[in-house]
């Protein structure tokens, strides 16, 4: 296993549940944490004008197809110049979104006659015609958006302006959870369900369910009948 992804929603958790499950591994084997959009590099300079409305004032102002190049773009820079060297010679990445986000994010712009379309697109422009690595887990923190505007509201202590262009409207968020829970169907995505009754689960007990998903998958990987530490070396292609 080479690469998991945290996926999900704004307001999900991602980036907490990332740093979590970075230190659990840690202990057992050479992982570096990556995360995108990459806001340090250049690369993701038509993201960050993307997000600040400069496009368009809605997300569907940007339709999919150019929205999707934009992050493709970032990622590709990422890969090419800060992991690709470490990725090639074994070590797990651990990443807080990738090319899932694109699926998530752009393809409730579509009519839902065209996602399956649209998810083909999207991974054959990533994984084949850039060559950025395919995933070997992705685990999607399902946090409803009514949930995670409260815990946005929380982050940015009330103040709505600090929210961009997809934070800000609780409508294509509510549709983007339903883009993303098609694509989990599809692509066979783990899904972890992280509220109840209204209200998020705490960290702790999320960590633990997202534990529980990479040590299957590891010794699923593995093809052995008890638990093992996880293998870092490339999956068969």
């Amino acid at each position: 296993m080479s690469l998991i992804v945290l996926e999900g929603l704004d307001g999900s958790g991602k980036g907490t549940q990332t740093a979590l499950l970075f230190e659990s591994l840690r202990k057992r084997t050479e992982v570096r944490k990556i995360s995108f959009p990459d806001y340090e590099s250049p690369s993701s300079t038509l993201v960050k004008m993307y997000l600040n409305g400069e496009f368009s004032e809605s997300p569907e102002g940007v339709n999919a197809y150019a929205a999707s190049s934009f992050y493709a773009v970032d990622r590709y820079a990422s890969f090419q110049k800060k992991w690709r060297a470490d990725y090639e010679r074994g070590v797990l990445f651990l990443a807080d979104r990738y090319t899932t986000s694109n699926i998530v994010y752009q393809l409730t712009k579509l009519p839902r006659s065209q996602w399956e379309e649209y998810i083909r697109w999207a991974e054959d422009f990533e994984y084949e015609k850039l060559r950025l690595p395919r995933p070997d887990l992705v685990l999607f923190l399902d946090m409803p958006p009514e949930v995670s505007q409260k815990l946005l509201s929380v982050r940015y202590h009330g103040d709505e302006a600090k929210k961009d262009l997809h934070e800000r409207n609780p409508g294509y968020l509510a549709h983007c959870r339903d883009s993303a829970l098609f694509a989990a169907s599809l692509l066979g995505w783990k899904v972890i369900s992280c509220a109840q009754n209204g209200e998020p689960r705490s960290m702790e007990d999320i960590h633990r369910e997202i534990e529980t998903l990479v040590t299957e998958a590891a010794v699923c990987w593995n093809s052995t009948p008890q638990p093992l530490t996880i293998n870092t070396g490339h999956s068969p292609s």
